[in-house]
């Protein structure tokens, strides 16, 4: 019971930010090194995810660490990049 809570509040609070909150999936999975939360959502929502500079994906993560603490585990997250992303990798940048 306790143990999803991460993971339904990940999902309230991203289908809650994006566009299209029918394309939001989070797998959850527990290893030795605590609970990894993997976000996948629509490519077009991907800014919204991240936020300017990151401060949304930063502040997300925060608040599962709250959630996690609560509940006695360490929770953290991962935000898959979507096929037809158009995202540069950082480190490919600095290159041009």
């Amino acid at each position: 019971m306790t143990e999803e809570k991460d993971q339904a509040f990940l999902e309230f609070l991203v289908k809650s930010i994006v566009d299209h909150p029918e394309d939001v999936t989070v797998e959850r999975k527990v290893d030795e090194m605590g609970v990894l939360l993997s976000l996948k959502v629509n490519p077009l929502d991907m800014g919204q995810i991240v936020g300017r500079q990151g401060a949304t994906a930063k502040a997300m993560r925060s608040l599962l660490r709250i959630v996690g603490v609560k509940n006695h585990a360490r929770v953290n997250l991962k935000i898959v990049e979507p096929d037809g992303s158009t995202r540069v990798p950082k480190e490919e940048s600095h290159d041009m």
